[in-house]
This record gives structure tokens, sequence and C-alpha cells, in this order.
């Protein structure tokens, strides 16, 4: 039995894409809603995937529905699976009454409660099959919901780890000179735009302590750091001559390639951090908090480091070992590399994928 799905998208980022294509190659009949700026949505095209163009505007989009019911219309398809908020609330009562199973992706830990109306309208809904998480401590989240004598379903919800190919990254690091970083420096660099939950006040906090190690460490900011609060740290900081401000950059992976570390500083709510992944996939040892989704990418002390969340001296003490161990840095460069090729990889993920989708069509589901 050919199996036919509708993936509904709002960017459609390199592993997704490649999920699309996976799937496709696999003998899945698949048709893709995603907005027309899409970064990948040629890569669809030449594999044959049709698509149709729309971006939802909210989670309310009236003409967005049309479009989805005249595709649904237009189709026999046996699973919608849909990829952000948006797209899950506005596909929900276009399915109530049809013989279609919904799949939701989840990519972030929290925000889904049983006292929010909006979380009844998407993931709590009993009209959705199954809910992918990229990550475990998302699935876990959910099965934790309960309210009086309701309990989240418990087979509703599975992990499906987001794929990468090593061969996407590829592109040569951008030079660290760039920045002014001498070749012999300690260079740690951290994706992220400035949001309470990344944590980049603690990594702030923690530039005295890290200055006070008497290493030749730098830091690269790589993302927006607009916040008053957090630049005049930054300018009051001993080491403000060694931290590095990139703003926003569509090649943050080539940036973060010159790196010797890489972190992330999340205090909450995160998933499966992609400025991560990219920092492993380029031999960048990674130190993660010890929250959401970040520890199952790495095996502490051998791929990477996970440290206590929303603590500046646990940020300084894993740089400070880094830096003076480099020798053991570069071990677990190797293996965070491998570990991302071996155990995040979007051959998985299509496998993974394809076995839900013929799961949910048995004829006893």
């Amino acid at each position: 039995m050919t199996i036919q799905v509708l993936a509904i998208t709002e960017h459609s980022d390199l592993p997704e894409t490649h999920q699309f294509i996976g799937l496709h190659n696999a003998g899945v009949k698949l048709e893709v809603i995603c907005p027309d700026t899409a970064p990948h949505k040629q890569l669809l095209l030449d594999v044959g995937i049709k698509v149709t163009w729309l971006k939802l505007n909210s989670r309310f989009d009236s003409k967005g529905k049309v479009v989805i019911q005249t595709v649904l219309d237009g189709g026999e398809f046996d699973i919608v699976h849909v990829f952000n908020n948006k797209a899950l609330q506005n596909t929900l009562p276009l399915v109530k009454n049809k013989l279609i199973k919904l799949i939701a992706y989840r990519g972030i830990e929290g925000n889904v409660s049983v006292f929010d109306p909006i979380s009844w309208a998407t993931y709590l809904n009993p009209r959705v099959d199954k809910i992918i998480c990229v990550a475990n401590a998302i699935r876990d989240y959910f099965k934790k919901l309960r309210f009086m004598w309701w309990q989240f379903p418990q087979d509703k919800v599975i992990t499906i780890y987001k794929g990468h190919d090593l061969s996407w990254y590829q592109k040569p690091a951008v030079p660290r000179s760039t920045w002014g970083v001498p070749e012999e420096a300690f260079l740690v660099g951290c994706i992220a735009n400035e949001r309470p939950r990344k944590g980049l006040s603690f990594l702030v906090d923690a530039l005295p302590s890290i200055a006070r190690l008497g290493l030749n460490i730098h830091l690269l900011l790589i993302g927006s750091i607009n916040g008053k609060k957090t630049l005049v740290k930054i300018q009051q900081s001993p080491l403000k001559a060694s931290i590095h401000l990139t703003g926003y950059r569509t090649d943050a992976a080539q940036v973060l390639a010159a790196c010797d570390a890489c972190i992330l500083p999340a205090i909450k709510r995160e998933g499966l951090p992609k400025a991560i992944i990219e920092g492993m996939a380029y031999r960048v040892t990674p130190i993660v908090t010890n929250t959401g989704g970040s520890p199952e990418l790495i095996e502490h002390g051998v791929s990477g480091l996970v440290i206590e969340a929303a603590s500046a001296s646990a940020i300084s003490e894993a740089i400070g070992f880094l830096a003076n161990n480099p020798a053991q840095n570069h071990e677990m460069g190797l293996a965070a590399q491998e570990r991302i090729h071996r155990d995040f990889n979007t051959v998985a993920t299509v496998e993974q994928t394809l076995a839900l989708y013929r799961e949910l069509l048995q004829p006893d589901q």
C-alpha cells in the first residue's frame, strides 16, 4: 500500500527538507505545503515532490484554511503531518470528521498546559493521533501532564530525533582573524539570539571568573545581542577586549567551526539545539546545560560536557577545563562529530518516521 501524506510546515530547514526527500524516495506519496520563502524549496521540486505555497499568518488564518482544505479535497491522504503551531491549529478543524491520521511535531519543551485553552486547541486535542517530539525531554514533559483524574495518553508521544548529515557541514570555517582573534587563543562560540531562556546572562556573569583563570580565552557571541543590561555587562567585563559580537549571521555554523568549543547556557525549554549540533558536526566540543533535550546530544566527558543550568561558576569551570586540556578537548570534538553521524542522522529519522506512519495505518489502530 502506498502511504499518502500531506506535510504542512512553516520553514522547512535542511533536516526537515531531507526528511521529506527521504520519505519520498522510500515510496511515500508526499505533498508539502510551505511558504515560497522556504530556503531549500528547490530541493523538494528537484525530486518531484508536489508543493503548494502557503504562509500561515496566524493560528486562525481563514485564507490559509481555504488553501489547506483545497489540497485535502484534491487528494486521498492517509496522514496529515504538521510541523508547527499555526499549521496544527488551522488544520485540526479541517480533519475533525475525516478518516485521516493527524501527526503533530513538537520541537521545544514546555508551554503546553491543561489550563491553557490554546493547548486544547492544539497538542492536547484528542483529535491529534500522535505527537513526534524532537527530544525525550519533550516527550516526558507531555507524559507528566495531568489534572485530577485525567492523564495525558502515554502512547500518544514518541521521540524521533531530527537527523543531520555531515556532508552539509563541509564549507570552510570563517577565519577567526575576521574578529581579530589570535590563532593561539582558545575560542568559545555561542550561537543564540538574546532571550531570557537562552541563559546568556549567566555566560556574561561567568566572564570575571574566566578572566581570573589567566588563560588566553576569547568569546564569540553569534546572534542578536541587544539587551542593554547585557551590553553594559560586556563593556564592564575584564575580558571585554576578548569578547566579539558578530551579530546575526546566515553562516553561523561556519563561524562556529573556527572555535575550539561551543556553549549553549540555556536555563529552560530547550529542544534539540541546532546550534550545538552544528558545532558538533564541525568537531567543536560542546558545553550544554542539563535542561531540555540538550543533554541527550552528549555523552558527558566523552563527546562534550553537561553542566548545571543557571550557574556562572559551572560555565567558568567547563571552559577552563577544556582550555587547560587541549588534547582531551580535541578528542571530545572528534567524538562529538561521530555522535552526530552515528545517532542523529537523517537516515534514522526517515526510517523511524516511516515506521510510525505504518504503525498508525495498521487496521487495528
